[in-house]
């Protein structure tokens, strides 16, 4: 009920903001800030967290989601964008399902909701943080003292806070687009650059080579005596990054803006600018990345109670069902059984043969969730073909002269269509990348081209406004 966001009133004065800007900010000086905060999370994703150097254990049971997270393991980036992301999916669930009454278009249910994200986000933060350190992520609470657990939970408290306020600064208009997009494209773009050109070198059992992929073709072709091997061993090297896996990853890159450019255009009309004609474009991925992102969180909590159950309890049958976790050959725990072993992706080309229906109950499951996922997201976000026509409606936007309900119906052709094609294109497109090998995840290589795409088009739409192009006539509006 309205009573619920109304709960949030009281801290509308007292929680930090930031002011929004007085007039239209210039394109450069969105990019300065833009830079800035880019610049800001990367130093505090490299500063290692105070008091933990001794006591925090190699296993790491995030690392298979830390690249899409934003996240950095034992460093004040620890938590990533997951308070953020966490408390923004909460509410949005509570508005789609219509348990929060929120009014877009009413300035005080504005303001209360953006209120009551900030405060959610804050409190997920300090919880996570402290859940953190008292389960043990740290080391035993008794080995690392209460002093430094307490001083753990301020430095990450502090840190989530601090990155809240920066995505706040660049969502009102200082900067280009959303924060929670900037870090994670920038995350997994540092992970493929670091893994290509990375001239740290690692002592192997064939002799030293390189970490960096590209460096190690070279280096390999020139040390080596026989070049067939070198050249075989620079493409498909198993344990670090190889010139295989750089490819892979470029030709998924290069898919997605393949399908990116893919979209219907419908013909408009504003009323507003004496019937002006224009273009409405749906594009093929409607919902964006947001499927793999609802994907990733599903399987993140599964993953996290099926860990937590055989830890405590390995014997048990629930457990085993649920997943049964061994150490791998990098040193990380991962399932080699039970459900959480069938969501996660087949690692080579041979798994597919060692074990097909680990592959196609996993190619079935991404696809029809992402499918699934994409369609609710549709009604979450209020994006819908009814939603879409009414909002048209009070833009004084009409397609062919027609009324809200014909021009609904129009929209229905293509919107539902679009949202589930688009979704399980998206993650077809994410079991294609694992499978090939794509440097990080195929999950984290299609969030980062989504994203970098996203700030590609609100730059042209920048430029061509900066020149007086009429974006509505190229289909850009």
């Amino acid at each position: 009920t309205m009573k619920l966001l109304h709960m949030f009133r009281p801290l509308v004065g007292v929680l930090p903001t930031v002011a929004p800007p007085k007039g239209k900010v210039p394109f450069p000086e969105k990019i300065q800030y833009s830079f800035l905060c880019l610049l800001l999370y990367c130093v505090c994703s490299n500063m290692p967290l105070y008091g933990i150097e001794r006591a925090i254990p190699q296993n790491d049971p995030f690392y298979w989601m830390r690249i899409i997270l934003a996240s950095n393991r034992g460093t004040l980036m620890e938590l990533g964008v997951t308070p953020i992301i966490s408390a923004g999916m909460v509410l949005q669930l509570l508005a789609g399902s219509r348990t929060i009454q929120f009014n877009q278009s009413n300035k005080e249910d504005r303001v209360l909701f953006a209120t009551a994200l900030k405060a959610s986000g804050i409190a997920f933060t300090f919880f996570t943080a402290a859940a953190y350190v008292f389960s043990g992520m740290y080391g035993p609470l008794s080995t690392l003292g209460m002093g430094n657990a307490i001083l753990i939970i301020v430095q990450l408290s502090f840190a989530g806070i601090m990155l809240i306020m920066l995505d706040e600064l660049l969502q009102k208009g200082y900067g280009m687009g959303s924060g929670i997009n900037l870090f994670i494209a920038a995350h997994i773009c540092e992970n493929v650059l670091w893994s290509a050109f990375s001239p740290t070198t690692v002592t192997t059992a064939g002799g030293t080579e390189f970490e960096g992929a590209v460096w190690s073709f070279f280096h390999l072709l020139f040390t080596r005596k026989n070049k067939i091997t070198a050249l075989r061993l620079a493409l498909y090297r198993s344990n670090l990054p190889n010139v295989t896996n750089l490819m892979a990853t470029l030709l998924i890159f290069l898919l997605c803006i393949y399908f990116q450019g893919w979209k219907v255009v419908i013909p408009v009309k504003y009323q507003r600018y004496r019937g002006q004609e224009g273009k409405y474009p749906i594009k093929f991925f409607y919902t964006g990345n947001m499927p793999v992102v609802l994907l990733t969180a599903l399987i993140s909590n599964i993953y996290f109670a099926s860990q937590i159950f055989y830890s405590n309890e390995p014997s048990n049958i629930f457990a085993k069902i649920l997943g049964v976790w061994e150490r791998g050959e990098n040193g990380q725990t991962v399932p080699t059984s039970g459900l959480c072993y069938y969501l996660s992706p087949p690692t080579s080309m041979l798994s597919i043969i060692y074990d097909p229906f680990h592959f196609l109950f996993y190619l079935l499951f991404v696809c029809t969730a992402c499918a699934v996922f994409s369609k609710a997201w549709t009604e979450i976000s209020h994006t819908t073909a009814r939603d879409v026509a009414r909002q048209l409606t009070q833009q004084q936007i009409s397609v062919r002269g027609m009324r809200e309900q014909a021009t609904a119906n129009l929209l229905k052709r293509y919107i539902p269509i679009a949202a589930a094609l688009g979704g399980m294109c998206i993650g077809l497109l994410t079991v294609v990348a694992d499978l090939i090998g794509a440097i990080g995840s195929g999950t984290g290589i299609l969030m980062a081209v989504t994203i970098i795409y996203d700030y590609y088009e609100s730059y042209m739409k920048e430029q061509m406004a900066g020149m007086g192009i009429d974006l509505a006539k190229m289909g850009l509006q």
